[in-house]
């Protein structure tokens, strides 16, 4: 092959879509820039050492760089560190379609790497990387057979689109949906939906399949022009004879032993049958070649009689029937001390969710590629190892767990409320306690339920299912609810979400070359009625959100406010609002439209709290009535602090009703605390007169009665605010302006918007 550049194209939805090799990175196995737009991606194949393993030794790495948008990383260090959730996920949306596709036998270390170089916010890299890694794989001397397209449909206004802009994604379709596939089948679907229709569903991946088909003509078209010569490969084969000779010794036995229902029990006794048979037909340990041949035939009898059964004899290994769902049992409120908790169990597989509230400072910062910078609503998956009988190292999420948890993220999101309506962030977690097949599924189940428990009022509840594909020739088999060992041994895994209404997230992977439009509308609406039972069951345990949030869960409320009395609600360098934080131990949040937030412990500290601001922050009007403070008494009078920043005027003839007293002293003193009410107010000379509260001559009387009655005096003068400086500076007037129970408040980061007279508050 030449070192010049080669350069193909092809137009998808009116978009051009490039592949260029022998520029860049030529020490590769295969290496290609994949670019649509101003997204460039730089994708590599490299076939390192043999291994002495019998599997597949392939590695997928994306390697998300923050120049590609022009971005400084946010991180302590200033440089990228390990791969972030959407490079995990892009990662395994290569893997996925790519890996069933190469031949059995290949043993060689196996990277593909994707680097996105430039980034534009319309065209997003991770189909790019996708069609860049298989390319890769073509131009290379990797004996890859045939190249994978991938497309993304988005519905837009109602309308399929291919390939949509980012920033649609993110805020107008109704469908994210990634699709990969060979010329003549879909191999690979992952999707985020809103109530999307089964039909819909099918009707997009047909428009995804005809894209594709062009992707991958245009790959061939590369690898003719560019391609290496192809390394070859011995795939190893079962020696026909001695299978036939174990298939008659221990072909029954063997049969018994996959049958057992429960899975640990069927695991130990397959195992038991094997080493028989390894026993007496590879008995010398040190001959490896021997025993690898040996385990190769017990591994295909094994697959053989369970695919058998299940295919042609519809007998599965719990027995259950194609489309029955296992045993559900669901225990809601199981933590007490939780926001909201749910214990959802199907089979062997059980899934604890919890969900927690917190307030909008606890949203999730998201320093990546793309144009979405925060999450209020997230979904994290655990998998520890004893949830499948092992022991083994727990050092963080894998990429496995990482997926999952963004499929039941992806599930639950178009069905949680707008921060308008709920205005609190949400984390949920799901910890897998047993695992025998569609774990992520039993999540998002027990997710719901939690969710619903916390009292989050979504939507609609979600349920999910896992489906499978037994296919033996021209006989199939499509099962509901899958264990582990159906996953395993079966030739599709595919996972179904939604509502009553429609499909919420979707995900596909196979194993073999292609499945037909007819399996996967047969998959759906079984998957349809699959959800539906499991939903009918989420609904016995709990039929909707609590009306009432967890004692335990923060309370978040709203009080709006005239925005004139911002100042007077921070205080002079934020004393204020730093007082009524420690006060009730809450946190509070305004913005420059006069909204404030309140973040408390509970409902009795947030109500007294938004009570004490409302009465702060109104105008006084006549007929109020304020247990308030004697500030300065007078020879008229005595001044009575109603809230911070305005006082009244209880004038001398009043302090004591019914009699006559020399000095206001005689019966009140500054710092005494009084209920008063009152009776007038003079907006154009800044004068409020009060009477006491429990004063007889004011009893009972209305607003307009009290106006007539009068505060005595002539109302007086006006109290000298000497240095009392309770307006004080406003401070800071951006967003955020706040105060929490560490004593932080008043100025954040963005400096004072502009001076104001202290005594104006």
């Amino acid at each position: 092959m030449s070192d010049a550049v080669t350069r193909v194209a092809v137009e998808i939805a009116g978009k051009e879509i490039s592949f260029e090799t022998g520029k860049m990175a030529k020490q590769a196995s295969g290496a290609v820039v994949v670019q649509a737009g101003e997204t460039m991606v730089l994708s590599t194949a490299t076939a390192g050492n043999l291994r002495d393993v019998d599997f597949l030794p392939l590695t997928v790495d994306i390697e998300e760089r923050m120049y590609a948008a022009g971005k400084i990383p946010g991180s302590f260090f200033k440089r990228e560190g390990r791969a972030g959730e959407k490079g995990t996920l892009t990662a395994r949306l290569i893997d996925r379609p790519i890996r069933p596709l190469f031949p059995k036998g290949w043993r060689y270390e196996t990277q593909l790497v994707g680097i996105p170089l430039s980034v534009d916010h319309v065209n997003p890299y991770d189909v790019l990387a996708m069609n860049g890694a298989s390319a890769a794989l073509m131009v290379s001397d990797i004996p890859f057979p045939t190249p994978v397209g991938a497309v993304r449909i988005g519905k837009i206004d109602g309308n399929f689109v291919v390939n949509p802009d980012e920033e649609d994604l993110l805020e107008n379709t109704d469908l994210d949906l990634v699709v990969a596939g060979t010329e003549e089948a879909i191999l690979m679907v992952e999707a985020g939906a809103n109530e999307i229709p089964e039909a819909e569903i099918l009707d997009a991946l047909d428009i995804a399949h005809d894209a594709i088909k062009k992707l991958c003509k245009v790959q061939w078209e590369l690898q003719r022009k560019a391609g290496k010569a192809k390394k070859d490969v011995e795939v190893p084969q079962v020696d026909e004879k001695l299978y036939r000779t174990v298939a008659r010794s221990h072909g029954r036995k063997l049969d018994r032993a996959t049958s057992v229902e429960d899975k640990l029990e069927r695991q130990e006794a397959t195992k038991a049958v094997v080493e028989e048979i390894l026993a007496k037909y590879a008995p010398d340990e040190d001959d490896a070649e021997t025993r690898q041949a040996v385990q190769r035939v017990a591994d295909k009898l094994e697959k053989t009689l369970v695919r058998e059964r299940i295919a042609v004899k519809k007998v599965r290994p719990d027995g259950r029937k194609a489309d029955e769902i296992r045993p559900i049992s669901i225990d809601v409120s199981v933590a007490p001390r939780t926001h909201g908790s749910a214990l959802f169990t199907r089979g062997q597989t059980q899934a604890f969710s919890v969900a927690a509230l917190g307030t909008t400072r606890e949203e999730m910062r998201l320093d990546t590629l793309g144009l979405e910078t925060s999450k209020r609503y997230f979904h994290h998956y655990n998998f520890p190892p004893f949830s499948v009988g092992e022991a083994g190292f727990m050092r963080g999420p894998k990429r496995r767990d990482i997926g999952h948890g963004a499929l039941a993220e992806r599930a639950l999101v178009p069905m949680i409320p707008s921060q308008e309506e709920f205005p609190y962030v949400i984390r949920v977690v799901s910890d897998i306690f047993e695992s025998n097949g569609s774990s992520s599924m039993a999540s998002v189940c027990g997710s719901s339920l939690s969710l619903m428990d916390a009292g989050v009022p979504l939507k609609a509840p979600v349920a999910g299912i896992a489906m499978g594909l037994i296919k033996e020739g021209d006989d199939y088999i499509v099962l509901s609810d899958i264990a582990g060992v159906e996953d395993h041994l079966g030739d599709m895994d595919f996972k179904v979400a939604g509502t009553d209404k429609g499909i919420t997230a979707l995900q596909m992977d196979i194993k073999i070359t292609g499945v037909s439009f007819e399996i996967l509308r047969d998959a759906l609406k079984q998957a349809k009625e699959g959800r539906t039972f499991i939903l009918g069951k989420m609904a016995e345990a709990i039929d909707g959100p609590r009306a009432e949030l967890s004692k335990w869960a923060p309370r978040i409320s709203t009080v709006q406010i005239d925005p004139e009395k911002i100042g007077l609600l921070i205080g002079k360098g934020g004393e204020t609002i730093r007082g009524l934080c420690e006060e009730f131990d809450s946190q509070i949040d305004v913005n420059d439209e006069g909204q404030v937030l309140i973040y408390a412990q509970n409902g009795e500290l947030g109500d007294a709290l938004a009570d004490r601001i409302r009465t702060m922050t109104k105008e006084v009007e006549v007929g109020d009535e304020f247990a308030g403070k004697v500030v300065k008494t007078t020879t008229f009078g005595a001044f009575v602090e109603l809230a911070k920043g305005t006082d009244g005027l209880l004038h001398i003839s009043n302090v004591s009703p019914g009699r006559r007293v020399e000095t206001v002293e005689d019966v009140l003193n500054k710092g005494d605390e009084i209920q008063v009410r009152v009776v007038e107010v003079d907006r154009e000379r800044g004068r409020i007169g009060l009477r006491l509260a429990d004063d007889p001559e004011i009893a009972g009387k209305t607003v307009e009665e009290l106006a007539t009655v009068g505060s005595g005096g002539g109302g007086g003068e006006r109290a000298p605010r000497g240095d009392r400086g309770d307006r004080g500076d406003r401070g800071p007037r951006g967003r955020g302006r706040s105060g929490d129970r560490n004593g932080r408040g008043g100025d954040r980061d963005r400096g004072p918007r502009r001076d104001r007279d202290p005594d104006r508050g």
